[in-house]
């Protein structure tokens, strides 16, 4: 009897253990936390003219990605000025396999500003995914970052708007033209005086395409402001296009903007198709009329000449029929 009960207290204190043992056990089954994208240069410096091999990692599959050299830029500080700090005239883009990977060789150029000097990679569409990679140009120029003010902090406090008519003019190929409207708050401890903005125009699977606008105006900490910039797309633009706002490094926000066919610049040369031929259909039937000969004088038909004096007198005349009586006549009328 006193056997059992040993027994059972040593299987009771087993069990015990293991159960304070479990919760030091490695959880299996929970799920691991997605690796952020990473980028590999085949060189850290390069001359111009030459080839620099670009892979990745840990990016979402089949992503479509612009490869870019930029300066004025770090790591750090992200790309001072946006795309308009980069070669794009000599970037690359690359679509990622089904793993995230990705591998392609980009010409070496010299950004349009001077170094410190990055290779961007960033997505196209979708969910925007950027890194920076530090990398020198050789035989370019380098120059101190622009000092950056500290303390202010902007953050967007109402969705996007994309206000006003472009007027009838598009109908025909003009320049279609917005307000891009929106608020933001200074969060931050210092005042933000004149920010400039980088308003991004993208159509369809293309990279935007930055252009630096400055709102005039001062953001005191804890206030905000209703900001308007005007935003214009070249002319006969059509289709699907997207709109962004960065400030800084950061993208605020984005707004999409269909923009319909220019249907009247297709009546204009519809009608043009029709109008030239018929006149100069008309101009060739009036070259025809002036130059065709004129008609004979024998095919025209002529009135007969008048008889002569003596022709009319060896005429006969005509016979007048017997029909009244002679004055010579014996008649009948008494005689029995």
């Amino acid at each position: 009897m006193g056997g059992g009960k040993a027994a059972r207290r040593a299987l009771t204190a087993v069990v015990a253990a293991l159960f304070l043992l479990l919760p030091t056990a490695p959880a299996l089954a929970a799920p691991s936390a997605p690796s952020a994208p990473d980028v590999k240069l085949s060189a850290p410096q390069a001359g111009k003219g030459g080839d620099l091999t670009v892979s990745g990692t840990h990016w979402r599959p089949d992503t479509l990605l612009m490869l870019l050299v930029c300066g004025r830029a770090t790591p750090a500080t992200g790309v001072i000025g946006g795309t308009n700090s980069c070669a794009n005239a000599d970037g690359r883009a690359v679509t990622t396999d089904s793993a995230g990977s990705f591998s392609r060789k980009v010409p070496v150029a010299e950004p349009p500003v001077p170094c410190p000097c990055v290779v961007h990679v960033a997505t196209v569409t979708g969910e925007q995914q950027l890194v920076d990679v530090e990398f020198a140009v050789a035989g370019h120029p380098t120059a101190p970052l622009p000092e950056q003010t500290g303390g202010g902090r902007l953050a967007m406090l109402t969705t996007t708007r994309l206000e006003g008519d472009s007027g009838l003019l598009v109908f025909f190929g003009a320049p279609p033209t917005r307000t891009f409207e929106f608020t933001v708050g200074n969060l931050g401890t210092a005042p933000v005086q004149d920010p400039v903005f980088q308003i991004g125009t993208a159509h369809g699977v293309f990279a935007p395409q930055w252009e630096e606008q400055q709102w005039r105006g001062t953001i005191r900490p804890g206030e905000k402001a209703r900001i308007e910039l005007p935003v214009q797309l070249p002319a006969g633009a059509h289709g699907d296009y997207s709109i962004s706002v960065k400030y800084g490094n950061k993208v605020l926000a984005e707004q999409p903007w269909g923009v319909p066919m220019p249907w009247g610049v297709t009546v204009f040369w519809v009608l043009l198709a029709l109008v030239v031929p018929a006149a100069v259909f008309r101009i060739g039937m009036a070259v025809v009329d002036k130059v065709r000969p004129p008609k004979p004088h024998h095919a025209r038909s002529t009135p007969a000449p008048p008889p002569s004096p003596a022709t009319a007198r060896n005429e006969t005349p005509p016979q007048v029929p017997d029909s009244a009586p002679s004055e010579n006549r014996s008649t009948t009328k008494g005689h029995s």
